[in-house]
C-alpha cells in the first residue's frame, strides 16, 4: 500500500477529483491519497538579469540592441514566484503560500507525488507541476495520471494506470513545455529589438513579437493593405445563359492568360458577333454523396460564433468553464476525431442532447461509427457536448454569455455526423454548337445531415455560394456579354485567419485562439475584434511592420518552430538544440527590423502624439498634479482617492516582456533626470 499526494491543476480540478475518488482523502485500489491542488503555474521564470553572473546583469537587462542575441549558456534557468491580484479581495498575493502548503504537506510521509495536471499537447500540464515539484525541493518518486477528461471514469482509469516520470529529463511532456517556455523567454529580444527601434523612429509601443503573434499581426496588415490599394478593374467576355439562368463558360487554370477575356466592353462586343444562339447538349446527371463535414476545433468554433458578436478570449473563458463542470470536453485538444470509446459514451445520450437543440431525432440515424470521424487513435478526442447533459440550455449561461451558442454549435456539429450523407444530383451540360462553353451544378436529392449542421458552410471563408440551381436546362442558350472585376480582397476576420493558420499548420485550435485573445486584451493591445471583424491598433500596425520580411512572421518557420518542439518531446531532438534556432532567428531579424523602423513613418505616417492626462488633488497637505495613467491603466475615482490619502492600490499589469502581474503601489515623490514629480510608485519587489 503506497501513499500518495496527488496535484491537481486548479481547485475546480480536485473537487471532480474528489467525486471521482470518493473524498479528498481516501483509499483507492488499494493505495492511500490526499488531493491538493495548485492554481496554474504556481512559479515563473526571473527576469533576465537576475538569471545569470553579476557582470552580466546591465547587459541582460538592457535594451539596448549591441547586447543581442543573448547567449543561452549564461543563464541559470531559475523560476521565482508570482504575484496576482485577488478578483473577490482586491488584494495583491503571492503563490508562495500555495507552494509553502503543498511543502509542508509532501513532508507528511508520501511514497510519491502523482501528476494530475491537464494533460494537454503542448506539455504545459506537466510544466507547472513539475516547476511546483522543484519549488517544494521534492527527491522522491512522481508518477503521472494521464486522463482524457476529468470525468470520474476518466480519472479513475487515469489512477489505475500511473506512469513513472520521476526522472523529469526522460518525461517528454515536461520537455515539450520546458523547451517552449524557454523558447518563448528567449524570444523576448525580438521584443526589444523591435521596441527600441521603433521608439528611436518616434513611436512609443511595446511591439510584441512571437511565434504566433508575429504571423498572426503580419497576415492581417497584409490583407489591410491589398482592400486599401484595391483598384476594381472591370473585365468583359462572352457567356451563354439559358431560360432558368444556367450560366455556359469557358474554363481555364487559375493564373492562364485568358484571351476572350476584354479591357472594354466593345471589344467584347465584337467578339460577341461571332456567336449564335444555340442548343444545350450532353447533358450528364450523377448521383452523388457527401459525408458529413469533420467536428470543429476550438479554433472553428470561434470563427463560427465571431459574426454573432463573441470575442475569441469571451469564447475561451467561458469554454474552459463549461469544461470544468464537464458540459463540454476537454478544449485545448489537437484531436480531430474521436475514439470508438468516446462514441460510445455519448451515443446513449444523443437523443437528449438533441432535444436540448432542437434537432429532429429522425435524422439520427447514422448511429454506427464512421471511419471519418471514429479512430481508435486519438488521446482526448475532439470538441464535442460533454457527459453532463444541462436541463436546459438557459442553465448555461450561468458560464458566460457565450456558452448557449457554444453547446449549440458545438452539440449540432456531433449530431450531423449520426445522420445520413448529403445527396445531391450533378449535372454538366455544353452546347451542340460550342462545346468549350460548359457548365455544372448541384441539385440536392437530400439534405440529411445539413439540416442538421454543416460545418463545410459554417467554416467557408469566401462569399460564394454552392452553385446550386434546380431550373431544368434548355433546350437553347443564348449569348450575352458578362461583367466581371478583379476579386477585392476579403476583410480580415476571425474565421479568415484562423483557417489561413490551419491552412499552414500553424498552432493548434486552442492555441490560435489563446493567442488572438491575448492580442486583443488591455491598454497594449494589438487588434481589436468587432463581430469577428479585425483591426489593428497603432501597436498592431507598428508591430506589424517591424516583421516584415522576418523569420519570426513566417508561417512556414512558425510551423517548422511547432515541429521541433514535438521532436524534443519525442527525443529527436535536445532542448540545446532547439533553443539555438533563437539565435538564429535573432541574427536574421534584427537588422531586418532595423531596416523596417526606418520605414515606419514613410510607411504609417507621423506618430500621433498621446496626451498625457493629469488630475489635480491635496496629498500631504499640498496641491499637487500627477497623471491620471500609469503604465497604460487608467485610475478610478476610487483609486485616485486612494492615492492622495496615501493609501496603496494595485492593479491588473503587464511587465515589459508582456507578463501578467499585480502593480501594487502608492503615490511618491520621485526624480527623474534631475526633475522632481508626483506620481504612482511601484513597491519594492519582497525580498526572496
Amino acid at each position: 500500500m503506497a501513499n500518495y499526494l496527488i496535484i491537481t491543476e486548479k481547485p475546480s480540478a480536485a473537487q471532480n477529483f474528489v467525486k471521482a475518488l470518493g473524498g479528498k482523502v481516501g483509499q483507492f485500489e488499494g493505495n492511500n491519497f490526499n488531493i491538493t491542488n495548485l492554481r496554474g503555474h504556481v512559479m515563473t521564470l526571473k527576469e533576465p538579469e537576475e538569471m545569470v553572473s553579476a557582470e552580466l546583469q546591465k547587459a541582460y537587462k538592457s535594451w539596448t540592441l549591441k547586447y543581442m542575441p543573448w547567449q543561452i549558456s549564461d543563464f541559470k534557468w531559475q523560476r521565482t514566484y508570482i504575484r496576482n491580484r485577488n478578483l473577490r479581495t482586491g488584494k495583491s498575493e503571492s503563490t508562495k503560500k500555495i507552494v509553502d502548503e503543498i511543502k509542508a504537506e509532501s513532508k507528511k510521509g508520501y511514497d510519491a507525488l502523482v501528476i494530475a495536471t491537464d494533460t494537454d499537447p503542448s506539455g504545459e500540464g506537466d510544466l507547472l507541476a513539475w516547476e511546483a515539484i522543484d519549488a517544494i525541493g521534492w527527491r522522491g518518486q512522481v508518477l503521472r495520471a494521464n486522463f482524457m477528461d476529468e470525468s470520474p471514469k476518466s480519472i479513475k482509469a487515469a489512477m489505475r494506470q500511473l506512469t513513472d516520470v520521476t526522472d523529469k529529463w526522460q518525461h517528454g511532456a515536461y520537455l515539450k513545455g520546458e523547451s517552449r517556455n524557454r523558447w518563448d523567454f528567449m524570444s523576448m529580444q525580438l521584443t526589444r529589438i523591435a521596441t527600441t527601434s521603433a521608439k528611436k523612429a518616434g513611436y512609443k509601443v511595446v511591439a510584441r513579437e512571437g511565434r504566433l503573434k508575429s504571423v498572426i499581426v503580419w497576415k492581417i496588415y497584409e490583407q489591410l493593405e491589398a482592400i486599401k490599394n484595391y483598384v476594381r478593374t472591370p473585365f468583359y467576355e462572352v457567356k451563354f445563359k439559358d431560360p432558368a439562368g444556367h450560366v455556359f463558360g469557358r474554363v481555364t487554370k487559375d493564373g492562364d492568360v485568358i484571351p476572350w477575356r476584354f479591357p472594354n466592353k466593345a471589344a467584347a462586343e465584337q467578339d460577341m458577333a461571332q456567336y449564335h444562339s444555340s442548343a444545350v447538349a450532353h447533358e450528364k446527371h450523377q448521383t452523388r454523396t457527401q459525408a458529413p463535414g469533420r467536428l470543429l476545433d476550438l479554433a472553428g468554433l470561434a470563427a463560427v460564433l465571431a459574426p454573432r458578436g463573441y470575442a475569441s478570449k469571451e469564447v475561451l473563458a467561458t469554454y474552459q468553464k463549461m469544461y470544468e463542470a464537464q458540459v463540454v470536453s476537454y478544449p485545448r485538444t489537437e484531436d480531430k476525431t474521436v475514439t470508438p470509446e468516446q462514441f460510445n459514451e455519448l451515443l446513449p445520450l444523443v437523443d437528449r442532447i438533441a432535444k436540448l437543440v432542437g434537432v429532429d431525432t429522425s435524422l439520427l440515424t447514422h448511429r454506427q461509427p464512421r471511419s471519418t470521424h471514429v479512430k481508435p487513435q486519438g488521446s482526448h478526442g475532439a470538441n464535442r457536448p460533454g457527459v453532463n447533459v444541462p436541463a436546459d440550455v438557459q442553465s448555461l449561461k450561468k458560464y458566460g454569455d457565450s456558452a448557449m451558442a457554444i453547446y449549440e454549435v458545438l452539440a449540432k456539429n456531433y449530431l450531423a455526423m449520426l445522420a445520413e450523407d448529403y445527396v445531391y444530383d450533378h449535372v454538366t451540360a455544353d452546347l451542340a454548337d460550342y462545346s468549350s462553353f460548359k457548365t455544372a451544378f448541384n441539385v440536392p436529392i437530400q439534405l440529411n445531415f445539413k439540416l442538421v449542421y454543416d460545418s463545410f458552410a459554417a467554416t467557408r471563408v469566401d462569399d460564394d455560394d454552392e452553385d446550386e440551381n434546380a431550373g431544368v436546362l434548355g433546350p437553347m442558350a443564348d449569348p450575352y456579354i458578362h461583367e466581371g472585376a478583379n476579386k477585392k480582397p476579403q476583410q480580415p476576420t476571425t474565421k479568415w485567419i484562423m483557417a489561413y493558420l490551419e491552412k499552414h499548420n500553424v498552432g493548434t485550435g486552442a492555441t490560435r485562439v489563446s493567442t488572438l485573445s491575448d492580442m486583443g486584451k488591455g491598454q497594449k493591445a494589438m487588434l481589436r475584434e468587432a463581430r469577428g471583424k479585425l483591426t489593428l491598433t497603432e501597436t498592431g500596425n507598428v508591430s506589424a511592420v517591424m516583421v516584415k520580411g522576418t523569420w519570426i512572421a513566417s508561417p512556414k518557420i512558425t510551423k517548422r518552430l511547432f515541429e521541433m518542439m514535438d521532436e524534443v518531446g519525442e527525443f529527436k531532438m535536445t532542448m540545446d538544440k532547439l533553443l539555438e534556432s533563437v539565435t538564429q532567428v535573432v541574427d536574421h531579424d534584427m537588422p531586418i527590423m532595423v531596416a523596417n523602423a526606418e520605414a515606419l513613418q514613410a510607411t504609417l505616417g507621423a506618430p500621433k502624439p498621446k496626451p498625457v492626462r493629469k488630475v489635480s488633488g491635496t496629498f500631504n497637505g499640498e496641491e499637487i498634479t500627477f497623471a491620471k495613467e500609469w503604465s497604460g491603466h487608467k485610475f478610478t475615482d476610487d483609486e485616485l482617492a486612494k492615492l492622495l490619502a496615501g493609501e496603496e492600490v494595485s492593479f491588473a499589469a503587464k511587465s515589459k516582456r508582456g507578463k501578467d502581474y499585480t502593480a501594487v503601489g502608492k503615490l511618491a515623490k520621485q526624480t527623474y533626470k534631475g526633475s522632481t514629480f508626483y506620481g504612482f510608485k511601484l513597491n519594492p519587489k519582497p525580498r526572496k
